[in-house]
């Protein structure tokens, strides 16, 4: 049974840093792939970030510069490194790690960054 698990989240002041991780077990082997979302209260999961089994990432427009993913294959754990965070980058903000065409949604991890 795959689990996909985050964490990382918690409270910063703006241009600080957090780094969330998504764990993922049970996982055979497949082409795989992690696409970070966030989501506001009443809004849209929107998507942040996404990166392929071989490092490839793409960032949406709002984090470009600031949001770097990574990954530890070995681990079957991805990254997002947050830096000069903003408060409006305040989100819940989810990982969804994909295994061929089936994707698996972490719990999220909430992130507050305050002014």
């Amino acid at each position: 049974q795959v689990q996909v698990v985050e964490s990382g989240g918690g409270s910063v002041q703006a241009g600080g840093s957090l780094r969330l991780s998504c764990a993922v077990s049970g996982v055979t082997y497949c082409v795989h792939y992690w696409i970070w979302y966030r989501q506001i209260p009443g809004e849209e999961r929107d998507i942040v970030s996404t990166i392929t089994e071989d490092g490839e990432s793409t960032y949406a427009d709002s984090v470009k510069g600031r949001f770097t993913a990574s990954l530890d294959n070995a681990q079957k754990t991805a990254y997002l490194q947050m830096n000069m965070v903003k408060p409006n980058d305040t989100a819940t903000y989810y990982c969804r790690f994909f295994c061929g065409t089936k994707g698996y949604w972490g719990q999220g991890t909430q992130v507050t960054v305050s002014s």
